[in-house]
């Protein structure tokens, strides 16, 4: 690297001489067996395949820091690869999640030796996904963060992770899981706020490429906004003609582990759902390394539609022809449990509609039905023992007597007080099956004092009516006869996001807690509801 420090990668090269084009990974997790056959794999077909350990990972010299040294490692090793005499000069980004962003930053920076990007399970900035979201801290970051600290894999095994995530303060949570983490403790410290973030971020810089991108991420990818997002920014706000007519978009029925499987959690989406991915990526590489211009003829956008369990192919993200309706939240007041009296519909509310209440205590938040690790955040998950709390407001629609497809981003937006000088709020979108079965589709939250955004803090005047905003990032379903809708609304998902003490005070070393009295209101003057995309078919 430009500062001297030698980083380790293992090569795969065709058994022939001459110089052919080189797909590049470079990953924190170590050149594993599982590398050594997809190396094998690409030389066969005429490519050199280059597995790389980030700085101070494996086999790599230097000291391993999230994010900060990956523009410019990514940068030397691309311009290395296409000198070399084996090479063609083009070379091809390859990766997910991590792996993604080493591709990401470089290319931000304007790298110029990277002909093709193939990012998959991509992150966004980090403030938008990964390890925080909107000011929030996702402690699954600690986890990942525990299974990486050394140079090879570090098991958990024996950790009480529920107990190192139940544990305060927020920032003592590398020491319950028995490490010194001082990337956790800069990241927890930062609270949130922007300005500490802009400097680890890529995304406002990425609109200036012309690099060729094919972006792969799931429905219940738990960072699925970095794929979405950046295809949207290069194909609307690039100021590159060619770049904008250079993305392609992939979103399957899958979580973080792509195309990993046609099941995930309790939810069999068919046959369909898994593809020729290896097929796929050889095309893409074909067409941008090789020059073959016929190799890659994909569609523009190509999604699973959740309910129907089949592929759509689309020429845009958002979908233009997308028709974004209102869904408002109605009910007596009782709208607490998924037996309340809570329903949704697009009729507007009448001015006399009652609030709904409940008291949100931190002690005893409102779980997320996920493992408490980093792997996997959330999926297709049943919410009916959730939605049995008092402290769950639960709105549904009626039941669909023909199908309704909702495909593009989600926004839900509240009229809401709270007793406390900050809280959260949280809406989570569902599909309740026949049987009852509350399939997850999505979710999102807000922290009051970044209710405005996460440049500044501004805590709550107690009893005073706020307006909120909830982005619930995208999903894609038909939402089949005999099913519904339904949004719930909360103030913590505890194992994905932070628990909000309510207190005002520095979420990082505060311990204690004081429960808040939420008020979820819903008239005429204060019109709750939850944003949807509705997407007609092609004939109508």
């Amino acid at each position: 690297m430009r500062d001297g420090v030698e980083l380790s990668a293992d090569i795969y090269s065709p058994s022939t001489s001459g110089r052919f084009p080189v797909i590049v990974v470079r990953n924190p997790y170590t050149k594993s067996a599982q590398w050594a056959q997809r190396g094998r794999w690409w030389a066969e077909r005429g490519y050199v395949f280059v597995v790389q350990d980030v700085r101070g990972r494996g086999d790599s010299d230097g000291e391993f820091y999230p994010l900060v040294n990956e523009a410019n490692d990514g940068t030397d090793t691309y311009n290395w690869a296409a000198k070399q005499r084996w090479s063609t000069g083009k070379v091809g980004g390859y990766g997910g999640s991590y792996a993604a962003w080493t591709q990401l930053y470089p290319v931000a920076a304007g790298n110029s030796s990277l002909s093709a990007m193939l990012p998959m399970a991509v992150p966004p900035d980090p403030d938008r996904g990964f390890p925080f979201v909107s000011g929030i801290a996702v402690p699954a970051t600690a986890t990942w963060l525990a299974s990486i600290d050394g140079r090879t894999y570090q098991s958990l095994d024996s950790v009480d992770l529920q107990a190192a995530f139940d544990g305060r303060p927020l920032i003592e949570m590398d020491r319950r899981l028995g490490r010194a983490m001082p990337a956790w403790r800069d990241w927890i410290s930062s609270g949130g706020l922007r300005d500490y973030w802009v400097k680890l971020s890529y995304q406002s810089a990425l609109v200036n490429t012309t690099v060729p991108a094919l972006w792969i991420t799931g429905w219940y990818d738990d960072v699925l906004a970095g794929a979405t997002e950046n295809f949207s920014a290069l194909t609307d706000e690039a100021r590159s003609l060619e770049t904008r007519e250079r993305q392609w978009l992939v979103i399957g029925p899958w979580g973080h582990a792509i195309n990993a499987g046609q099941k995930l959690g309790d939810i069999d989406f068919g046959p369909d759902a898994v593809i020729g991915l290896e097929g796929l990526q050889r095309r893409w590489y074909d067409r941008w390394l090789k020059g073959d211009d016929k190799a890659f003829t994909e569609p523009r956008v190509r999604i699973f539609v959740m309910g129907s369990n089949k592929w759509a192919s689309e020429n845009e993200w958002p979908i233009k022809r997308t028709r974004y309706v209102r869904y408002f939240l109605h009910s007596g007041g009782k709208a607490n449990t998924l037996n309340g009296d809570g329903s949704l519909s697009p009729t507007p509310p009448a001015s006399s509609e009652r609030s709904d209440r409940y008291r949100f205590d931190p002690d005893k938040p409102t779980p997320y039905t996920t493992g408490l690790d980093s792997r996997q955040m959330g999926g297709p998950d049943d919410y009916r023992e959730v939605e049995k709390r008092g402290d769950v407001l639960v709105y549904s629609t009626p039941v669909m007597t023909s199908t309704m497809r909702a495909c593009g981003p989600v926004k839900a937006s509240l009229f809401a007080t709270s007793s406390a000088r900050d809280t959260d709020f949280t809406a989570k979108l569902l599909d309740v099956h026949p049987d009852g079965y509350a399939q997850r589709l999505n979710d999102g939250i807000v922290r009051a004092r970044f209710r405005h955004g996460t440049q500044q803090t501004e805590l709550l005047t107690p009893g005073r009516m706020e307006s909120y905003s909830i982005d619930l990032w995208s999903t894609c379903i038909d939402v089949l006869p005999g099913h519904r809708l339904r949004l719930e609304i909360s103030s913590s998902a505890a194992g994905k996001f932070d628990v909000n003490l309510n207190t005002g005070g520095d979420q990082a070393t505060e311990t204690r807690s004081v429960p808040a009295d939420q008020q979820v209101h819903h008239d005429a003057l204060r019109p709750s509801h939850i944003l949807l995309p509705i997407v007609p078919s092609q004939g109508e």
